[in-house]
């Protein structure tokens, strides 16, 4: 789910009584509590069940670092410093170029967003190092961690555009040598990247960092769970091998018939996301038929805030609404940013028809109960 972005002005002591707050939800056995737990706490990201995530302990230290790592912050003391001593990377106002403090590296970046190959290239001659660096962002969803091959992407967005040579520019870089976990990460950025797509240079940049050595792989399940298909064919054309949630995403009933029996848990949690979300009825009724509970959250990397049926009311797929209701989905589940039912997501989106029906459905289950 995207991270809580901290105000302008964030108060330490607010953010302690965000802490004392998990706890008691932990406490009450909340299941967005065990959400948020298995997203933040690295100590529950392999807890499949809720239940496990109760019944263990949870310390006021617990709290603290996921209060911090839902805010994008890897600790409670950096995100102590962040408030009490900040420094330019503490600027989460600034775009991210501007946050960088080495300005070497910083140099290196304005020579890219400037097209200038050739001065990039002899930026990079005469500081080799810059290729295997890395700067830090934190107070982010990702791109916490980039080498500079990554700006390369515009995601996030910085300027809202591309040099014309991008290609040139990336194959720079590339020709000085980049790190293959570098490499993943960039194709990821660029898979699911708006202002590359709208650039025309989401495929190509795509063919070019496969040609150098990224594994497609990386970046299939993300570009199709965002709903980046052109980016999810070019990269299943460059090799990278079709899944069950890629093919819940595209609409492929028959590979998602034929991949469901090899597929495991998370897969499947997120291929019945994903098939909401995109409102493929067909898919959605037989990932429900194989036992998919449609009352989870979405997985991680899945709209992990709000369940099937919100992603279903919000983008208007009322056969996927009703078929969700008709199996029992929940109606009063409330997302865990803006605490929103499925119906409140529709209001939001404009779907009257959708809200109509589910705030019916929510009175019928009101007077019967």
């Amino acid at each position: 789910m995207p991270v809580r972005r901290l105000p302008s002005n964030p108060d330490l002591v607010h953010l302690k009584y965000q802490a004392k707050d998990l706890l008691k939800s932990h406490a009450a056995r909340s299941p967005e509590t065990a959400q948020r737990l298995r997203e933040f706490h690295p100590r529950f990201k392999q807890a499949a069940a809720d239940d496990a995530i109760f019944d263990a302990p949870l310390t006021l230290s617990d709290a603290h670092l996921t209060i911090a790592r839902e805010s994008g912050f890897p600790s409670w003391m950096r995100l102590k410093q962040h408030i009490e001593k900040p420094t330019l990377a503490d600027r989460l106002d600034l775009s991210h170029h501007e946050r960088i403090e080495d300005p070497i590296f910083r140099r290196a970046v304005d020579l890219l967003d400037a097209g200038d190959a050739a001065g990039l290239r002899s930026h990079l001659q005469e500081h080799p190092k810059l290729i295997y660096q890395r700067v830090v962002f934190e107070g982010g969803n990702y791109f916490r961690n980039p080498a500079l091959i990554e700006f390369i992407a515009e995601n996030p967005i910085r300027h809202g555009t591309l040099p014309g040579n991008i290609l040139e520019v990336a194959k720079v870089i590339l020709d000085a040598g980049v790190e293959p976990s570098a490499l993943n990460e960039t194709l990821g950025l660029v898979s699911t990247g708006s202002v590359v797509r709208e650039c025309r240079q989401q495929v190509p940049l795509i063919n070019v960092l496969c040609q150098y050595g990224a594994d497609a792989n990386s970046a299939l399940k993300v570009s199709a769970t965002l709903g980046e298909f052109e980016a999810a064919q070019a990269l299943i054309a460059c090799g990278a091998r079709l899944d069950l949630p890629t093919a819940a995403a595209l609409g492929r009933t028959d590979d998602a018939h034929r991949l469901l029996p090899g597929a495991n848990s998370e897969e499947r949690h997120l291929a019945l996301s994903s098939a909401c979300n995109f409102g493929h009825f067909e898919i959605v009724r037989f990932l429900l038929g194989a036992g998919e509970d449609p009352d989870r959250y979405n997985p991680v990397g899945g709209h992990s805030h709000a369940t099937p049926l919100h992603l279903a009311a919000l983008c208007g797929h009322e056969a996927v609404v009703r078929l969700l209701v008709e199996r029992s989905a929940r109606l009063d589940m409330k997302d865990i940013l803006w605490h929103g039912t499925p119906a409140d997501w529709a209001r939001h989106a404009g779907k009257t028809e959708i809200e109509s029906y589910l705030r019916a459905r929510e009175r019928e289950i009101h007077k019967d109960g």
